[in-house]
């Protein structure tokens, strides 16, 4: 089991974003991944991540790699879902759970939660890309995430910005976590910092394995609040993986442990599914 570890946020925010291109989509800015794998691939990766998903031309290496360098369509899904359906973050404690880029977190963020959690797999994924995400929407340029501007932007983004002007009060709402869902969630229950359930749980993509059901369903179990909600996006199958949206719901009935319920499906191409999950017996 790959072990946790908590990601401090360095003291020095304009180190986050050296080096780093910076893109906007959705009115949510994010670094280029493409130029991220290059300056991994001569130093900043220590877990090799970078050079053995090129090497296999893979986006997923079982035990090694879970993809978080890769915006995964679900994610846009889940976004859109949640502004449809005006899910409510305000003062909420928050799960980007399988993070990746961390753009359902910085969403909650935006919709002023009072706490927000990131975890992936890959330490690299963390350092790299989401910790400089979630920097690079609290920066100076345009509106900053909880100043009550809707999360429009006043203007392009800098292409290298060079000033990272972080509204403190955001980034203290922060936590980001690396490792196994498993080991994340021994770490936070066993952490002596206070730590209180998560009233929302955001994952998208996260179902493409069947092999890891049993620690997913075990992760959400532990670490949701009684009346906690879980929003999870997933492709409804996963070709040559063999997971998908309703193998997953089953699994988790089989279970009787929480009440699952599809609240949209997308049609477009290959179809996909946003999930809620409840425990059974809250309100």
């Amino acid at each position: 089991l790959k072990a946790a570890k908590e990601h401090d946020v360095p003291e020095d925010l304009n180190k986050v974003l050296e080096s780093k291109v910076v893109e906007r989509k959705r009115d949510l800015y994010y670094v280029n991944v493409s130029v991220v794998e290059k300056t991994c691939l001569d130093e900043a990766d220590g877990e090799g991540i970078v050079s053995k998903s090129v090497s296999s031309h893979s986006d997923l290496i079982p035990g090694v790699y879970e993809g978080g360098l890769k915006i995964w369509e679900c994610t846009f899904d889940l976004i859109d879902y949640l502004s449809e359906a005006e899910i409510p973050f305000a003062n909420k404690t928050v799960l980007d759970l399988g993070c990746g880029a961390g753009l359902l977190g910085i969403v909650a963020l935006k919709g002023k939660a009072g706490q927000v959690h990131f975890q992936d797999y890959n330490s690299t994924v963390i350092d790299e890309i989401t910790l400089p995400n979630v920097v690079a929407n609290c920066t100076a340029e345009g509106t900053r995430v909880g100043s009550g501007g809707g999360g429009k932007t006043r203007g392009p983004p800098s292409k290298r910005p060079k000033k990272a002007e972080c509204s403190p009060d955001v980034l203290t709402k922060c936590r980001f976590f690396s490792g196994e869902w498993s080991e994340v969630s021994r770490f936070l229950l066993s952490s002596s910092k206070p730590f209180s359930k998560y009233d929302i749980i955001l994952t998208s993509e996260t179902i493409y394995n069947p092999d890891h059901y049993g620690a997913l369903h075990d992760t959400l179990a532990q670490l949701l609040d009684k009346n906690g909600r879980v929003y999870l996006a997933s492709k409804a199958h996963y070709f040559g993986v063999g997971g998908g949206i309703y193998l997953f719901e089953k699994f988790v009935e089989e279970r009787s442990v929480f009440r699952t319920s599809i609240v949209k499906v997308i049609d477009k191409g290959l179809q996909r599914c946003i999930m809620e999950m409840v425990f059974k017996g809250s309100s």
